[in-house]
């Protein structure tokens, strides 16, 4: 444990060199490991499933949702983040209350039909272009700060214990040795 923290403690280092913009004071360090961390840990499980089991209903039971449906739930929300950040480095955000519902469900029905290398793609390019619009900002911003924790790592926590117990049921579905119930 203390080995991987020091891996992680120089990972963390080698990315926070003087050369990079504002994002990497001290201050917000934690904030871009914390983010870089749940998403680590969202792949991870993700890579544990088969393209069968990613596309399973049961992630939430009503509306039914599959671990594909909540990447693009997540995606959706790194969009608007990204939307929203440029708005702030634009100088012309108005703050408001997002449709939190309505957006879920138009995000549903939108990639209801996509496959799932469309729509982990598109979550990946969502993630990537939010963060280069957060670290593309001329120095620190709350308002842009609150979005990040909206759309990254406080919102990937929100997810991260389902997930993992989803992921854990159907491992354990495929891995589960069969049982003949025919034979007395």
């Amino acid at each position: 444990m203390e080995e991987e923290r020091s891996l992680m403690q120089n990972e963390l280092d080698q990315s926070t060199s003087e050369s990079l913009p504002w994002r990497v004071e001290e201050a917000y360090a934690a904030e871009v490991e914390l983010e870089r961390a749940r998403w680590k840990a969202i792949t991870a499980f993700v890579d544990l499933l088969t393209e069968e089991e990613r596309n399973a209903p049961g992630y939430f039971r009503d509306p039914g949702w599959s671990v594909k449906d909540l990447i693009a739930h997540l995606g959706a929300w790194m969009a608007e983040a990204r939307v929203q950040i440029l708005d702030i480095a634009a100088r012309s955000y108005v703050p408001h209350e997002a449709e939190i519902d309505a957006r879920n469900a138009a995000t549903l029905a939108a990639t209801h039909d996509e496959p799932w290398h469309r729509v982990w793609a598109g979550t990946t390019g969502a993630r990537a272009w939010m963060l280069e619009a957060w670290f593309g900002l001329s120095g620190p911003d709350e308002a842009a700060n609150q979005w990040i924790r909206k759309a990254g790592a406080e919102h990937y926590g929100e997810h991260l214990s389902r997930l993992g117990d989803w992921v854990a049921e159907l491992v354990d579905l495929r891995t589960r040795p069969k049982v003949d119930e025919r034979e007395p």
